[in-house]
Order: structure tokens, then sequence, then C-alpha cells
């Protein structure tokens, strides 16, 4: 807004001596000005804008002639000026330090990164299981349908547990309970069914029913790990956690081996059974009425089923990722190479610490947003923050891989190209899993699995060294991700909550 006209006319004035402030007479009246920038301090006082004091005048009833008329000035733009000119700033502190949104504990991130990462020892107490006859293309028996039950698992509960959460955010916990009571039973059917589709034939029927078992699991362990019940998930590994290190080295006879896995399963599918029917979370009714219930709430205001379609592709994607980190090799170079185990389970257990360093990157950036005093100033503030997480991260994950190859016996060196392969992979998923924090899951989803399928076709043909060609791969992925993460990150408002 342009300046007001009479204070305009009054610095045209041709006096050169300074106004000398004469008190005011006892008789004569108060200036009107003056009473209404008292009555009005507070808010005067906490303007950033005369503007902001013109329309408080406006949204009290005065207009134009009142203010000519009582306060001598062409409108309230005018009155707004002087009023602002008389009243010192004084802009309110917050009551308290600000909301952070997104402060969470390291302890419970941690402790989803170890239920993440123990049910692999399964795998180490099922093996005797798996014998027979090694599969195509060269994979230990069993391993073609585990893979596949795995790969089905991961996709259909990425996009279960998303909708899941999507009633969870919009208040309703039963619907989120429904959600899962559906979609937690259809998905372990379809995972044991996929499983035995890709058997090849009897030497594969272990494999298939250990998938099966598999799919069950995850389906419970997605109720569990939804509702926010890590601690339950955990008690119910605990036979697992228990009989494994016995199984590696003393050795354990086949029924008992079967008998630790069966018993951490009913636990878990009980422990999800009963949260879903009796616990907090239950549908009103019953499971009778498991499926009328709250039917008018998942009308029109149901989250879309089509929303968690990305979420699917997005476990799709980095899943492949992870499983050709492990067994890439032995795809590629048959039964005569090691499966990379301590890759997988370093990638695993590292997301706790990735989940926390999300939220600590959330945090940071709003405190920096609030800081921050132009655009450039934040988005220096955004990318010194981003580059300090993903450092964190990459140091976990190489301690964790270093550990884990130390610890485990007959694991292949890591070094060189796949020491190069891992961080690009754990880059690659961290900057996925920031992308899809800030709603951008599609492109997420679409990198992770172009990178995937890239690596399944190089695999398939032959083309180039296996691990030279995961490195490329993944080294493509992160600059993708590099530069969407830059276009949307820099932008201050995709930072607000």
């Amino acid at each position: 807004m342009s300046g007001s006209l009479w204070l305009k006319a009054e610095s045209a004035g041709l006096d050169t001596l300074p106004a000398i402030p004469r008190p005011r007479p006892s008789w004569a009246a108060a200036d009107p000005v003056d009473e209404l920038a008292t009555r009005l301090e507070q808010v005067i006082a906490a303007a950033v804008h005369p503007d902001e004091i013109a329309a408080i005048l406006e949204s009290d009833g005065m207009t134009d002639d009142h203010i000519r008329l009582t306060y001598g000035r062409e409108n309230s733009f005018a009155l707004a000026e002087d009023l602002y000119a008389r009243v010192e700033r004084r802009y309110p502190e917050p009551d308290g330090p600000p909301v952070d949104p997104w402060h969470t504990g390291l302890g419970g991130c941690l402790l989803r990164g170890l239920v993440f990462a123990l049910p692999g020892l399964a795998y180490v107490l099922g093996a005797p299981l798996l014998t027979g006859t090694p599969g195509a293309p060269g994979l230990p028996a069993g391993t073609v349908p585990l893979l596949a039950g795995a790969v089905t698992g991961w996709v259909w509960n990425q996009a279960l547990s998303h909708r899941a959460y999507s009633w969870l955010g919009l208040g309703d916990r039963r619907a989120a309970a429904r959600t899962l009571l559906r979609g937690a039973p259809a998905g372990a059917l379809i995972g044991a069914l996929v499983a035995f589709a890709a058997a090849a034939g009897p030497g594969e029927w272990g494999g298939a029913v250990f998938a099966a078992g598999q799919a069950v699991y995850l389906g419970a362990a997605t109720v569990l790990l939804v509702l926010d019940r890590e601690k339950a998930l955990l008690g119910a590994l605990a036979p697992l956690v228990a009989g494994t290190p016995a199984a590696f080295w003393l050795g354990l006879p086949d029924p008992a081996r079967a008998a630790l896995l069966g018993t951490s399963l009913a636990l878990a599918v009980g422990l999800a059974g009963r949260e879903l029917l009796t616990g907090p979370a239950a549908p009103a009714g019953g499971p009778e009425r498991a499926g009328t219930s709250g039917r008018s709430r998942e009308g029109t205001g149901a989250p879309r089923l089509a929303a968690s379609v990305p979420y699917g592709l997005f476990g799709l994607g980095t899943g492949g990722l992870v499983l050709y980190a492990a067994i890439g090799d032995v795809v590629a170079e048959g039964s005569g190479a090691s499966v990379a185990g301590p890759t997988a389970v370093a990638l695993t257990l590292s997301m706790g610490p990735a989940e926390w360093l999300l939220h600590r990157f959330r945090s940071e950036s709003l405190a920096g947003l609030r800081a921050s005093t132009s655009s450039r100033a934040f988005r220096r503030a955004t990318a010194a923050t981003l580059a300090l997480c993903l450092t964190v991260y990459l140091a976990v994950l190489l301690a964790l891989a270093v550990t884990g190859t130390l610890l485990w016996p007959g694991a292949p060196d890591i070094g060189g190209v796949r020491l190069v392969s891992l961080l690009l992979i754990g880059t690659v998923l961290w900057a996925a899993l920031l992308l899809q924090s800030f709603g951008a899951v599609l492109s997420a989803a679409v990198v992770c699995g172009v990178a995937a399928g890239a690596q399944t076709a190089a695999l398939a043909t032959g083309t180039g060294d296996p691990r030279l060609v995961g490195a490329g791969v993944a080294g493509a992925a992160a600059v993708v991700l590099a530069v969407l993460g830059a276009v949307l990150l820099g932008r201050a408002t995709a930072h607000r909550t």
C-alpha cells in the first residue's frame, strides 16, 4: 500500500525547526487517536503491518465517514498507519516450545527394526526342511516358492498397512481393525497359493509349506505392527530366538525345529486375532458383526483403494532390491556362490534406525522452517540436515554389515564392489522412504520398481557382471531419487504438516 495522503502533506512542511512538544492544557479534549491506540495496544503491538490493524478497524464496523469525523483521518488505512507508528512492536512469545509432530523415541524404532529382522531366524531353523535337489537357477530346493510367497506378501501387506493407517489417520480405529481382519487372512491365502503354484515339483513341496506358514506370519505381523503391538510380536518370536542358537550350534531334530516354528507362528496368529476380535480396536458388536458395523462410515468417507496401490508397488521394488543384494550372486553363478545373508540382515535391521532418522529429518526441517529468514537459508539448512541423516544411516548400515559378516560362518567377504553396492542400495532405500514420508510414494515406487526390473532383466539375460550391474543400477536409482528429493524438499511448502 502507498503512504497516506495526510502523512505526505505533513511531511511537505517548510519548517526547519524541530517540533517542540507542548503539554496539553487541562481543558483540552483527549486525542481520540491516542485513546484508540491505548484501547487496541495489544493488537497493534503484535501487528506486523498496518494493514492488519486496518482489517481489525473495518471488522469493528468503522466506516471511512466515521473515521474522518471522529479521528480526522482520511480512511481506515491512514488511521492504521498512525496507530502502527504510535505503538512499539511487542510480538508475543509462544506459551511453550513449539509442538513437534515428528518427535519419536529411538527405542520404539529400534524395536521395530528388530522385529523386522528376527523372523529371518526361521530360515535357519527351517533349513533342514528345504533339502532336496537344487532348483533353477541353481538355488537351494524350495527357494523359488519361498521367494514367490515372500514377494507376494510384501506387496499385499504394504498396501494393506497403508489402508489401515489411513483409517487410523481418520481417527477410526475400528475401521482399521475391520480392514486388517479382512485383509490379513486374504493376503495369507494369496501368498500360500502363489507359493504352491511356484513349486516346480515334489522336491519343493517342503519349501511351499514353509512359504505358506511365512504368508500367515506376515499377515499376523502386519496386524500387530499397524496396531502398535511390537512388544507382543517380539514375545511371539521368543521361541524362535531361543531355539535358533541351539539348532545352529548343537543341532536339533527336525520335529523340534518344526515345533519351534509352529509355536512362534501360533503365538503371532493368536495375538493378532485377540487384538482384532477382543482388543480396543475390535469391531462393535463382536466378530459376528465385523463385516457390517460402521458401514455408513465406510461409504463416501472411506480412503480410496487405489491410494494404497503405490505402497504395494513400493514394497515390490524395495523388496526386490533387498533380495538381489542377498541372493544375486547365487542366481547369477549357481549353487557354488554364497548367499549374502549378512547383507540382507543388515538392510533389514537398519530399517529401525532409518525410521528414526526420517523422523529426525522431518523434525529438524520444521525447526529450520521456523528459524530461516529466506528460502536460500532454508534450503541450505535442509540440505545439511539431509546429508547428516543419510551419513549416519549409512554408517549404521556399514557397522551392521561388517559385524554380521564377522559373525556369520561362511559369509562372503564384504568389500570392493559388494560394499559399494550395499551402500548404494541403502541410499536408495532411505531416499525412497524419505520421499514416501512426504507423500511422493508413486515416484519412489516407480524408481525402485524400475531398478529391480532392470536388475532382473540383466540377470535373466546374463548381461554384465552381476555385482557391477547391481552397483550401477543402484547408483542410477540413487541419482534419480536425489534429483526428485532436491526438487521436492527444496520447497518450504512441502515441509508443512
